[in-house]
């Protein structure tokens, strides 16, 4: 893995509401949640990794879907820009059986350190509305994308009523609301779409009993 000449190392990447201790105690107050939840393993499934392939988490946070994507034997690089949850991660890993077939890196969606094509799929949980920059995001994951590849972007819609977690997280209702802008689908299908990706489908869809915002594109194949 090689950072892209024009995509260099950035600690300044990653939002200003996921870094210090603030951050650090919100996501310790989510950490069963982070760990493992039906919506990362559904998120998988779709994604549906193939033992030698590489593959890109994004915004990995505490491994929920990395440990499942790593388990079908694919080469899973899991992006994550806030310390807290890369220390976690990394502790993390070192427990699975399938702990080779994981690495850990310090990046965001807009700052991939992949080269051109050479992904298989991508994915994201609950983290799209972290990106700051969502045109830069969704180029970095056209531009890393092998022709045929696959991605998947999900967040749950803490704003509908029918979520189970609506009266915690709502920005109306939910008093740990994260103080974070959902995005909206068409938006970022628009994004994928101008950065090169097809079948671009963009909808509010439920997964794992959740509603949740979702967005799945392909990369298109060479002529």
């Amino acid at each position: 893995m090689h950072d892209h000449p024009e995509h260099t190392h950035d600690h300044s990447h990653g939002h200003a509401n996921d870094q210090g201790v603030r951050g650090m105690l919100r996501y310790l107050r989510f950490a069963p949640r982070m760990w493992r939840s039906d919506v990362n393993v559904a998120v998988i499934e779709l994604v549906d990794p193939h033992a030698g392939e590489r593959v890109v988490d994004i915004g990995a946070g505490m491994g929920a879907g990395t440990v499942i994507a790593a388990r079908t034997a694919a080469e899973v690089v899991a992006v994550e820009p806030t310390p807290f949850m890369r220390r976690t991660l990394r502790a993390r890993r070192l427990f699975q059986k399938a702990r080779s077939n994981i690495t850990v890196v310090d990046a965001s969606a807009e700052h991939l350190p992949l080269d051109d094509r050479s992904v298989d799929a991508i994915w994201a949980v609950n983290t799209m509305h972290h990106w700051i920059d969502p045109e830069r995001g969704a180029a970095e994951v056209a531009r890393t994308l092998r022709p045929g590849g696959r991605v998947v972007l999900v967040d749950e819609d803490f704003e509908d009523p029918s979520h189970p977690e609506f009266e915690r997280f709502s920005a109306d209702h939910g008093d740990e609301h994260h103080g974070f802008t959902m995005v909206d689908a068409g938006r970022m299908g628009e994004l994928l779409t101008t950065a090169g990706l097809t079948d671009v489908e963009a909808s509010m869809r439920t997964l794992a009993g959740r509603p949740t915002i979702s967005v799945t594109a392909t990369a298109p194949a060479d002529a």
